[in-house]
């Protein structure tokens, strides 16, 4: 079953936030120590999963903002 990307995203987010969130609570080191060097793993498998995803498009440059049209001057 192949996971989606924005999964791998939404985990890794969650899992270094709950890093934050322990050693500001003053959870104990070795349980923060375990989630920040998992975290360093996700974290890099997250950007490998973003960087070899099949997402294609069909935007260019020129779509720039599609809530913010670019006005185009022709002198």
């Amino acid at each position: 079953m192949k996971l989606p990307v924005m999964f791998y995203v939404a985990f890794t987010t969650i899992l270094l936030v709950t890093v934050v969130i322990f050693s500001s609570l003053d959870f104990p080191y070795p349980l923060v120590f375990f989630l920040v060097v998992i975290g360093q793993f996700f974290l890099l498998l997250m950007v490998y999963r973003v960087l070899t995803d099949d997402y294609t498009t069909t935007k260019t440059f020129d779509d720039f903002y599609e809530d913010r049209p670019i006005e185009r001057y022709d002198p």
